[in-house]
């Protein structure tokens, strides 16, 4: 079996709109090529104005939805946009590290 190229995990939020956050970023990299998987970290509602409202998904929530993709479809990127709460900043900083060392 081949193993999957281009499969970028996005975490990042959600924008109604579809002109950035998580639409944007997958429209990018499915016309690239690659395969995007995603974690969401907050839902907007947004339009082309402007954002008017943010909801933050819980921080055990988005390290669920990370883990579950890195677990079964793996990553060969990982782009992050809006964490929307500095402890998933914090985390995610450390456990990427983590991760990196572990595979030297």
């Amino acid at each position: 079996m081949t193993e999957a190229r281009g499969r970028v995990l996005i975490i990042a939020g959600s924008d109604s709109g579809g002109g950035a956050g998580i639409q944007a970023d997958i429209k990018t990299v499915s016309a690239l090529g690659g395969y995007a998987a995603t974690a969401v970290t907050a839902i907007t509602v947004q339009d082309t104005l402007g954002v008017h409202g943010v909801h933050p998904i819980p921080v055990a929530i988005i390290e669920a939805q990370a883990r579950a993709v890195l677990d079964d479809i793996g990553a060969d990127a990982i782009k992050t946009g809006m964490l929307a709460a500095r402890t998933l900043s914090r985390r995610w900083r450390g456990s990427s590290t983590r991760r990196r060392r572990s595979r030297r």
